[in-house]
């Protein structure tokens, strides 16, 4: 089959719900003759209105015999061709819109098919007038393609013939009449149908115009849950970073806790310590009124006498850091009920954001690191002094060979013990009993506590500083 420029509209619809009496084809030829042009001339009825992309095609009507084609004259069925839909055209003219539908030659239209988009063959084909809608509205009566013989010429035939021939006559114009009758029935139940097409086309105007106001509401509608959907994650986002805020700062406050507990540790370890020291003073000062001797009665009292001092030094001391420990129990007490605070208000959160369950178990991770505390080491005697009391820097001084009473013998030379520095452990010079000397010699090789007057030898410069440190927490 033939196509020109565009594609006509066609549809899928049966022949049985066509209208073939609302276009007229006048004037058609039983035959035409291939190689030339051929005019195809139709009317209007009143009850059908054209538009611009009806059609005229050329349909193949198959099965069809010369007899047949005589008696049917232009009562085609859709039983009686050989196409079903309107798909299945040979080749198509678009058809000219009249300019004024009312005048009477306006009814009348004819449209021309060019020889070369004819068929060439033999068979029987007919006009069809389809509108825009692929929908038939008119049929011609059945034609070839063919040259002239003398058949068609000169047709000789008998009186019996023409009797029957006049009474088939006959009988067709009676079912013609009929047909009319019919033709009449079906053009008034077609203006029936316009109208009701007519008020169902209105009816889908009206449903348009209200499925367009539906879509801008929806569309307004899906604008306003996109910008409140936006919204929400803008706040769930702020309240995380929140959350990761106040996670940050409990972290820092357990690790200030954990510190500060550490460090109460290490203080009542020292009050342990001087308290033990005290002991052991207690202990030596009974010893060393036992050994006491008459001739050493006086020196005794003086010696008494400094260790009193001694021992009420280091009762203020004691007191000092009692008062410092009772201070930074009270402190850690404060820290404890701030940090049940701060617990709670973590619950409170924990409970008002439900939906960020990963971030709250990342927190509960975090919350269980620690920081490294400060460094702290408590000076020990050297192996050499181990027969020193430790609370005395420069060792007893009434042992053997650090001290003698200006009263006493004097020792054999093999019997006289050589001084060592505690700290470099070098011998001290001749002036083993000059103690501003002794003075001199420690005073560049020891750290002294401004505080509590602990002693540190220099080597240990970083446990003195941590120690000088830890009273100013």
């Amino acid at each position: 089959m033939e196509e020109t420029v565009e594609d006509p509209p066609t549809s899928a619809i049966l022949l049985d719900h066509c209208h073939f009496s609302q276009v007229i084809f006048n004037s058609v030829e039983k035959f035409y003759v291939p190689g030339g042009d051929v005019t195809c001339y139709y009317t209007l009825t009143q009850q059908f209105i054209p538009r611009r992309k009806d059609w005229i095609g050329i349909f193949r009507v198959s099965g069809l015999s010369p007899e047949h084609s005589e008696m049917l004259n232009g009562s085609l069925l859709s039983s009686q061709v050989g196409w079903k839909t309107t798909r299945e055209y040979y080749t198509f003219m678009w058809v000219t819109l009249p300019v004024d539908l009312n005048s009477e030659s306006a009814k009348q239209q004819e449209v021309q098919f060019k020889a070369y988009y004819l068929p060439k063959d033999d068979e029987y084909y007919q006009f069809c007038y389809v509108d825009q809608d692929g929908v038939v509205r008119g049929a011609s009566i059945p034609f070839q393609f063919r040259p002239e013989n003398e058949e068609d010429i000169l047709v000789v035939t008998t009186q019996g013939e023409v009797e029957e021939v006049e009474q088939r006559n006959k009988e067709l114009c009676k079912e013609n009449r009929e047909l009319k009758d019919s033709c009449d029935g079906l053009q008034k139940r077609n203006s029936d149908m316009q109208a009701e097409l007519h008020k169902t086309q209105e009816e889908l105007e009206i449903l348009k115009s209200t499925t367009q106001k539906l879509e801008q509401k929806v569309k307004a509608q899906k604008e306003s849950w996109e910008t409140e959907l936006l919204q929400l994650k803008e706040q769930n986002e702020k309240m995380s970073s929140e959350n990761e805020k106040m996670g940050v700062r409990v972290e820092e406050l357990q690790a200030q806790l954990s510190t500060q507990e550490k460090e109460m540790a290490k203080l009542i370890q020292g009050d342990q310590e001087k308290t033990e020291q005290l002991e052991r003073l207690t202990e030596e000062k009974g010893q060393l009124l036992l050994t006491l001797t008459q001739q050493h009665q006086k020196k005794l009292e003086q010696t008494i006498e400094e260790m009193k001092q001694e021992e009420t030094s280091a009762l203020k001391r004691q007191q000092a850091l009692k008062d410092e420990n009772s201070g930074l129990s009270r402190k850690l007490s404060e820290n404890k009920v701030l940090y049940n605070g701060l617990q709670r208000e973590k619950e409170r959160l924990e409970r008002e954001n439900d939906l960020l369950k990963r971030e709250n178990n990342r927190l509960l991770s975090y919350m269980g690191l620690d920081f490294d505390s400060l460094s702290y080491q408590v000076p020990t005697s050297d192996q050499g002094g181990a027969g020193r009391n430790p609370a005395l820097v420069y060792g007893n001084p009434y042992s053997a060979g650090l001290w003698t009473h200006p009263f006493a013998l004097p020792l054999p030379p093999h019997q006289l013990t050589v001084r060592k520095c505690p700290t470099c452990k070098s011998d001290f010079a001749d002036d083993i009993l000059d103690p501003a000397a002794e003075q001199q010699h420690l005073q560049p090789l020891c750290l002294n506590c401004p505080i509590c007057d602990k002693t540190f030898p220099a080597k240990d410069k970083q446990i003195f500083e941590d120690h000088v440190f830890c009273h100013s927490l």
